[in-house]
């Protein structure tokens, strides 16, 4: 396909994703129908990309974008769940699919299985935040699983070039598969975390928000290829660049961060119209490749697909449901009865942890997560990657099988999961009214945080003024200040008979409350921060005020600008 229609693709994706909005439906989903069903239309060309132009360009910055607005804190704080579904999870389904698709199709070798199981082996980062955003799951669901889609094609792909190597007799930079996994690990992650650190270092200098922005768009393209090329995880490289990044990004200037939520928002929403459109068209091409090439009966591989999708879908609540209730008996066994003082302490903490809505996982949100193991583009970029050949010669075993399985996985999991998780979240009535208390409780303690911030601020800068502004007047500023707050009047009037404003309008002055007005704001961003890393503020929480911080600070510059 050339790129005229690769152009056309992309707009029809973006205008059905703009239409499934307007209709109140999951746009992800819509595309992927609508894909499905033009693949099917009298002289579709195939829109076939070579799998290294989803790995090395689609995925990246997806992935990126998703890393940067995800907290370290947070991800430490929820490390166990995360690591169990990301990892764990990832090879526990590779290699259970690879048993069953073993003995299913006579014509794979175990090695060859093994991929297939590498293959679908992880859930789509790109589908699961896509469709969990739109259905408001809860934040807690929505960390675990953000968490899990950013590392889990990280230990997929790892084990799938492990088992390529493995089948085609070719060699891997460290042959032994555990040290290789390491060695991926740790290089992908010092990859990613230098060169956040060097990009940081440059932005600090620049002090020009659209250069700025720029190098952060290189940063997710930049981590991915010199982590593959040093062997790494390119993957792992993106995220923790992303990690790094998002996580100092209060030390950019606040156009920038206006200027790249905009810009990653618009990427995002453009790469995942693109990545299920680009699902969809494949259907008629893949099913058409693999009952023309392959050497086993129809009905033989259709059925064999069939069963590894039921495998996908049914090792992940069992995993799920089986370690929840491994972790109950272990509590149970270690439990004792408390004595009486200790016993109105621990119900009290109960009653108050239950009021904020911070309660542990239950059978509702472990029949979530449950549920939420969608496969995507990663699966099918993957599948296209197997080799035609081996190292001998010889057709690598099963590839036009490993091929359809994986559409047949991912689709499959997308309308089967995909539809009916907008009524499990509906029946679940996991959106308790304990975490809409948490949220408010939280945005509440935001504000008195911010508040105190701003107090102290005011009184830093009384303390010690800055060069060339006169105590005294600061005072007054400080003054108004305190009245804007309290009755969100202007801090500048427009009445040009006003005396405070003939003094307010003079340059120095102006500077002077800009001045403070910056660094009021900078004390309520650092608080804000400080308290989310203390684990007292949720994400979401944080991310809705400093959106609000920037706006202000961009209006307060603009006022200030357009009276000097």
């Amino acid at each position: 396909m050339n790129g005229v229609q690769l152009l056309l693709v992309v707009i029809a994706a973006i205008a059905v994703t703009g239409l499934a909005h307007r209709k109140g439906l999951q746009p992800p989903l819509v595309v992927l129908v609508v894909g499905l069903a033009a693949s099917f239309i009298p002289g579709m060309p195939q829109l076939e990309l070579e799998p290294h132009i989803i790995l090395g360009i689609v995925l990246p910055p997806l992935l990126y974008s998703t890393a940067l607005d995800f907290s370290v804190p947070t991800f430490v704080q929820n490390i166990q769940p995360i690591l169990r579904l990301g990892v764990v999870l990832v090879l526990v389904t590779a290699f259970a699919v690879g048993g069953v698709a073993f003995y299913a199709v006579p014509e794979m070798t175990f090695g060859a299985a093994l991929v297939l199981g590498a293959v679908v082996g992880p859930p789509d980062a790109v589908t699961a935040v896509a469709i969990g955003r739109s259905l408001g799951v809860p934040n807690r669901v929505m960390t675990i699983l953000t968490g899990e889609s950013l590392i889990n094609d990280a230990a997929a792909l790892t084990l799938f070039s492990v088992g390529v190597a493995a089948v085609t007799g070719s060699h891997t930079v460290v042959d032994n598969p555990v040290l290789f996994f390491v060695y991926t690990s740790v290089v992908g992650t010092l990859v990613g975390l230098v060169l956040a650190v060097v990009v940081l270092w440059i932005r600090k200098r620049l002090h020009d928000p659209g250069l700025e922005t720029v190098l952060g768009l290189v940063v997710p393209f930049s981590a991915y290829l010199l982590a593959e090329e040093l062997h790494g995880s390119g993957v792992l490289a993106v995220v923790m660049a992303g990690f790094w990044v998002g996580h100092n990004s209060t030390t950019s200037g606040y156009a920038t961060r206006l200027q790249e939520r905009q810009l990653w928002s618009s990427i995002d929403a453009l790469l995942e119209a693109f990545v299920f459109a680009y699902m969809g068209l494949q259907m008629k091409f893949i099913i058409d490749d693999v009952f023309t090439t392959h050497h086993e009966p129809v009905g033989l591989v259709l059925s064999a697909s069939l069963f590894v999708l039921l495998t996908v879908m049914a090792i992940r609540p069992v995993w799920i449901f089986a370690f929840a209730s491994g972790k109950k008996l272990i509590r149970q066994g270690l439990r004792t009865a408390p004595a009486p003082e200790n016993q109105r302490i621990a119900s009290g903490l109960k009653l108050a942890t239950d009021k904020a809505g911070t309660r542990g996982a239950t059978w509702q949100t472990n029949a979530l997560l449950s549920w939420t193991g969608m496969r995507g583009v990663v699966t099918l970029a993957a599948a296209a990657g197997v080799p035609v050949l081996t190292e001998t010669g010889e057709p690598f075993p099963g590839r036009s099988v490993i091929q359809f399985t994986a559409f047949v996985v991912a689709v499959g999991t997308l309308l089967i999961q995909g539809l009916t998780l907008p009524i499990l979240v509906k029946k679940l009535d996991i959106s308790s009214e304990a975490e809409h208390a948490k949220e408010m409780q939280e945005r509440t303690y935001a504000r008195e945080v911010s508040r105190a911030a701003s107090r102290q601020a005011v009184k830093d800068t009384l303390a010690d003024p800055p060069d060339g502004c006169d105590p005294a007047l600061l005072e007054g500023i400080a003054e108004r200040f305190r009245h804007a707050q309290e009755t969100r009047e202007d801090l500048l009037p427009d009445d040009e008979d006003d005396p405070a404003l003939r003094e307010l309008a003079r340059k120095d002055l102006t500077r002077g409350v800009r001045l403070l007005r910056q660094r009021m704001l900078t004390a309520q961003r650092q608080a804000l921060i400080a308290e989310r890393d203390a684990g007292n503020l949720d994400d979401e929480v944080l991310r809705d005020l400093l959106e609000q911080l920037d706006y202000e600070e961009a209006a307060t510059a603009t006022s200030f600008a357009a009276r000097m």
